[in-house]
């Protein structure tokens, strides 16, 4: 099994049990109180009990209810863990105006979230 269809499975279980874990946290309550109070329809809400993968948005808000790390859902949380820690310094130059300062931190993030997404680190 590829790397992608494990990962996929992975996530498909990890969202089962993310179902499950808003069905346990709901606990007697109902779907349309909770739904509400998390800000989504209450068919929303039963489909994610039920394991369905939810939108992005739906996603954030029902973590954010439950108190939980999305990462942590997804298993890529010993993923970014791992990730190295990016700072972006400037000395004060009189030269270097801070719009320039500003790209020139935004191009370096940007590229070291290029070489996350790819999968090219290097290793610790």
């Amino acid at each position: 099994m590829s790397s992608k269809c494990l990962m996929r499975e992975t996530v498909k279980q990890n969202i089962e049990i993310f179902g499950r874990k808003v069905e346990q946290s709901r606990a007697k309550r109902g779907v349309r109180e909770v739904a509400a109070e998390i800000g989504v329809s209450p068919a929303t809400l039963s489909r994610v009990e039920r394991g369905f993968m939810p939108d992005l948005e739906t996603f954030g808000k029902i973590c954010r209810w439950l108190k939980v790390d999305p990462a942590e859902i997804l298993g890529v949380k010993d993923v970014v863990s791992k990730r190295p820690a990016v700072a972006v310094h400037f000395r004060k130059d009189q030269t270097l105006r801070p719009t320039t300062a500003q790209a020139l931190a935004e191009m370096i993030l940007a590229a070291q979230r290029a070489v996350m997404v790819s999968g090219n680190q290097e290793p610790d």
